[in-house]
């Protein structure tokens, strides 16, 4: 909204200073100290009012190191993260723009799975909490929504060489004329294109048509393309929102892995809404994607100043309202950044942490199927339990696994160079 008022006061009054709000790298500093300052403030009212309302965590005893002195620590914090996310980015963000509308809409949906689950497990003291088919409707409907919005909204385009776009079919939104880098003085014709396509390394210009991975189809592949791309929307936010949300188990360390991943997506945000920086990176140019920039400051901000009350010892925990968010939004900044290919790469802590889950169970159901007793793989699941089984200290566990994310998320941007 304030980039409105100061476009306003430009225009009519030519204020000094109001230029700086045309600026993304400006609103999103303003957005990350706000959102910063925001919840490090609300963060202490709230957690005094989860104390008040005695919402605290139901712990099992599961044998696991300092478990029992978590009993009673206000959960559902995630609300400290949302509020400090949303309000910034209205402020800041330009709200006219279908990304920043798209992600606004997938950070109140998830919040609304994650809180109703957490509802449940401390106000019903049911500790399944929400049925897991109502967790899975809910991401699928996400998914659904965000894919369609990606394929059919006229403002959702990527900028490609008229060649590509006949070659491959493409509807052709506009033409226009841009710098050619290799040639001094020199401009180049392009288009803007609707096509489910992606950012992926290894392939020319690092760009993948879905319509490839159904080459089996032959002339049916174009049209089912992008009934792929939906269904890749729903995986993506489905895999990731419940990965993050196993990852959240020892203080700190969700939100943590969270931080680096979307600092991550905040630079490819700017790169991949950076005309001169896609071209010369040989990525997918997406007009009007630099504004997520702002959205990533907000969450970043966000996160960090719930980490000031959830690092060790906790005095908060973020519950499914935060965890289910954080990968919820995740999930679907990816997709809108056609950078949903790289999750694995990017998310490989919540990958890792999700697969240990799914090791275990099936490896004890076979073990029990074959032998009358169900064997383990690890000493318990997920991941981050092991290493507490093995006496490791939480605060070691957590800060180990942010190194192994801030590397995967440098990996993750470098592989661009590669194609």
């Amino acid at each position: 909204m304030l980039y409105y008022l100061f476009e306003y006061l430009k225009k009519t009054y030519d204020l000094p200073g109001a230029g700086l709000f045309q600026y993304i790298s400006f609103r999103a500093g303003v957005a990350m100290i706000l959102s910063l300052v925001i919840s490090m403030i609300i963060g202490k009212w709230i957690i005094q009012w989860l104390r008040s309302m005695q919402i605290g965590e139901t712990v099992r005893d599961l044998g696991l190191a300092g478990q029992i002195s978590k009993a009673g620590t206000p959960t559902m914090g995630g609300i400290i993260i949302v509020a400090a996310t949303l309000v910034p980015c209205l402020l800041m963000a330009r709200l006219d723009n279908v990304y920043i509308l798209l992600m606004l809409f997938s950070t109140v949906w998830m919040f609304g799975i994650g809180f109703v689950d957490d509802y449940i497990k401390v106000f019903k003291k049911d500790k399944k909490g929400l049925k897991g088919i109502f967790k899975i409707m809910g991401q699928v409907g996400l998914g659904l929504i965000v894919g369609i919005t990606m394929l059919l909204n006229d403002e959702v385009v990527v900028r490609m060489e008229p060649q590509a776009a006949e070659q491959f079919g493409y509807r052709v939104t506009e033409t226009l004329f841009v710098k050619d880098l290799t040639i001094p003085n020199a401009y180049k014709e392009m288009v803007y294109v609707k096509a489910p396509i992606t950012n992926v390394p290894f392939f020319k210009n690092n760009e993948l048509d879905y319509s490839r991975l159904m080459w089996f189809l032959g002339d049916n592949a174009r049209g089912l393309s992008s009934i792929l791309f939906v269904i890749m929307a729903i995986l993506v936010i489905t895999a990731v929102s419940n990965g993050a949300n196993l990852t959240d188990g020892l203080d700190g360390q969700a939100a943590g892995v969270s931080a680096i991943v979307i600092t991550a997506l905040g630079i490819l945000a700017y790169l991949s809404g950076n005309s001169v920086a896609a071209d010369f990176l040989k990525i997918l140019y997406i007009p009007y994607s630099g504004e997520l920039v702002i959205f990533a400051a907000c969450l970043l901000g966000g996160c960090f100043g719930f980490l000031w009350y959830n690092v060790f010892p906790a005095r908060v925990f973020m519950g499914d309202t935060g965890s289910l968010t954080l990968g919820g939004i995740i999930a679907a900044m990816a997709i809108i950044l056609r950078k949903e290919l790289l999750i694995p790469l990017l998310c490989g802590v919540f990958l890792v942490e999700s697969l240990s889950v799914i090791i275990q169970v099936w490896y004890f159901k076979y073990t029990k199927r074959k032998y009358g007793e169900g064997r383990r793989v690890f000493l318990m699941a997920p991941l981050h339990h092991h290493y507490q089984k093995q006496g490791y200290h939480e605060v070691t566990i957590s800060v180990r696994f942010w190194i192994v994310q801030v590397m995967l998320a440098v990996i993750t941007i470098v592989t661009l160079k590669i194609r």
